[in-house]
């Protein structure tokens, strides 16, 4: 079969490799779609050693159901399935309560990431971590497996705070950010405020449900400032898809006291704050809530594919032949791709 596999530092090639073959308790799983992330791109840039190699790419997938191994019995060859790439350890006290994205056993285990994933004609995956799409078309439903899913559970840490009426700054409307959008208007009453760089994003954003748009540049904070109030007044909860330096300055500047920063974006910026009531130069409003998302569990995934189903989530997709999925890695990487691309072998 075909696989794109990183194989050290900046280097990944489209190889002709073995069919695997699904062990105890595991499924192949032809693959129909796969999508590309920005964590792809920092897999090609890690240190050697950080990854496995060779290691085939591609933590989004959907896919049909090809084979069972041993001891599965409830699945039917040709189901569309998509993959629940996060493992746990099925042990520790988070996993067993279904929190696997917060497994205290195992440091880092999914598919794609630290075991062969799907940018390729079949993958192996454990039967435990497949979700049903029905007739889902398997191009919307290979984003669900991250940029869904992440923004999801992002949300979902949050919901006590997405009150109706309530403003909600989303910061970076790409792959995840735009999805954000969506479950925010699909799920809840408040009033979205999306800021990006681009005009694209920005047109976008309003096509899915912002009621405001915000070019993301030196008056932003401003901007923002003028819809949700000044100071003391702000934004009852701010995501930053982005995560550098800049965005999580504006997320700062325009939350509210007693507001909740969603921090998901890995852009690896850094924000400072000092833990003194009363303290003017204090960058963080008082009994601001920090939240750190990290991916989602499967009851999550089951939950954003039923909205993608019932019509209220969409993703914005890109589609390549696997053959192309070098170009769409460029694309990607210089910043040409609107929402999701996504391989189809």
């Amino acid at each position: 079969m075909r696989a794109y596999r990183y194989t050290g530092l900046h280097k990944a090639e489209l190889s002709e490799i073995p069919d695997p073959e699904p062990g105890l308790g595991e499924v192949l799983v032809r693959v129909g779609a796969s999508g590309a992330c920005h964590s792809d791109l920092g897999i090609l840039a890690a240190p050697p050693g950080a990854f496995p190699t060779p290691l085939t790419l591609g933590h989004e997938v959907a896919g049909y159901v090809d084979r069972l191994g041993a001891g599965v019995s409830h699945w039917d060859i040709g189901e569309p399935v998509v993959v629940h790439a996060l493992l746990g350890c099925g042990r520790c006290r988070a996993c067993t309560q279904g929190l696997e994205n917060q497994c205290r056993t195992v440091e880092f285990d999914a598919v794609g990431l630290t075991r062969d994933g799907g940018m390729a004609d079949y993958v192996v995956v454990p039967e435990t971590h497949l979700v049903r799409v029905g007739d889902l078309d398997l191009t919307q439903a290979a984003p669900l497996a991250d940029a869904g899913l992440t923004a999801y559970h992002a949300i979902d840490l949050s919901r006590n705070a997405l009150r109706p009426g309530a403003y909600c700054v989303v910061i970076g409307v790409g792959g995840l950010g735009h999805m954000a959008v969506q479950i925010l208007a699909a799920t809840s009453a408040v009033s979205i405020i999306a800021v990006d760089v681009t005009d694209g994003a920005l047109d976008l954003a309003r096509r899915l449900g912002a009621a405001h748009t915000v070019k993301s540049d030196h008056d932003a904070v401003q901007h923002i400032r003028e819809i949700v109030g000044p100071v003391p007044e702000g934004a009852d909860v701010v995501f930053d898809f982005v995560g550098v330096t800049a965005t999580l300055d504006i997320a700062r500047q325009v939350v509210s006291p007693g507001g909740r920063l969603v921090l998901v974006g890995l852009g690896q910026g850094e924000l400072t704050f000092r833990p003194t009531p009363g303290n003017p130069l204090n960058p963080i409003p008082l009994e601001t809530t920090a939240v750190v998302p990290y991916w989602g569990n499967h009851a999550d995934l089951v939950e954003v594919v039923a909205l993608s189903r019932a019509g209220l989530v969409k993703a914005e997709t890109e589609v390549f032949p696997l053959a192309e999925v070098e170009e769409a890695y460029a694309k990607l990487e210089r910043g040409e791709i609107r929402g999701r691309a996504v391989m189809v072998p």
